[in-house]
């Protein structure tokens, strides 16, 4: 008798954690697909995403292009390439719907619902991932308009946008997390500003090699620096496994702590509510 009682709850307990699975999964189809069709019917607002690193991948490459040559074995339009897609891809989220959400009083009923916490926040992530890749798409079209070749072939192209893709996620825990914190659509607009000491106290004019001073000593710590050498390899070398090995470690770095700060500052709001 104990032996069949035992099997019955080993079932049981089966049967529940297959449906939390499924539960999860479908909670999470759920969120992602309202956030995109909320995205295609707010199409407009992508058009900085793209206007803005088209114009400073055309403004660098036209006023600094001739001052490169002088750089040996630099090919700056492709030296500017990985710059254009992280301006394409950072910063994009959903964040300003959640605050919308959450200052209607959607969020809140949500929660109280049996919907998984965690899908409320992975599925927007899920959408912004998606967005991301779509962004990416044309900025790398641009590249092979101007010249641009990958010297690691088809499948580093797919690499690259994969890469921009996932750093975009790895940023996007800090605007989720000021979302989530304030409610406030402004203070989350305000969130890009965070990106600027990234990318500008970095290689994205010259080679590391080029800067000097405390520029020199900024860029080695800046996770960016070996985001941009990794999407470079993928460029100008190939398969340079020691770039893309680092590129991925700063994207954990940066994903670690804003996706932390995110989920945290999740949990907070869910017990408000």
């Amino acid at each position: 008798m104990t032996t069949v009682e035992d099997a019955s709850r080993t079932m049981s307990i089966r049967s529940v954690r297959r449906h939390r699975r499924w539960a999860f999964f479908s909670d999470l189809a759920a969120v992602s697909s309202r956030a995109l069709r909320a995205t295609r019917r707010d199409i407009e607002s992508l058009l900085p995403a793209l206007i803005i690193p088209v114009f400073f991948f055309v403004v660098n490459i036209g006023a600094l292009q001739d001052v490169a040559e002088n750089i040996p074995g630099i090919d700056y339009k492709a030296f500017q390439l990985p710059v254009a897609i992280i301006f394409a891809v950072t910063g994009i989220s959903r964040a300003i719907t959640l605050v919308f959400d959450i200052q209607s009083g959607y969020f809140d009923r949500l929660s109280l619902t049996p919907v998984n916490r965690v899908s409320l926040l992975l599925g927007l992530m899920v959408a912004d991932f998606a967005l991301c890749i779509a962004l990416s798409i044309p900025v790398v079209i641009l590249g092979f308009v101007v010249g641009v070749r990958f010297e690691s072939g088809l499948i580093g192209i797919l690499a690259f946008i994969l890469i921009a893709g996932v750093w975009s996620l790895a940023f996007a825990g800090f605007p989720y997390s000021i979302a989530l914190k304030t409610g406030n659509p402004t203070a989350v607009n305000t969130s890009w500003l965070l990106f600027f000491p990234f990318v500008f106290l970095t290689t994205v004019f010259v080679p590391k090699e080029a800067l000097t001073g405390w520029m020199s000593t900024l860029a080695v710590y800046n996770p960016v620096t070996y985001l941009l050498e990794a999407l470079r390899s993928l460029v100008t070398v190939g398969w340079d496994i020691e770039a893309l090995a680092g590129g991925f470690v700063a994207i954990g770095g940066v994903g670690a702590v804003s996706l932390t700060l995110a989920f945290l500052t999740l949990r907070g709001r869910v017990r408000r509510s």
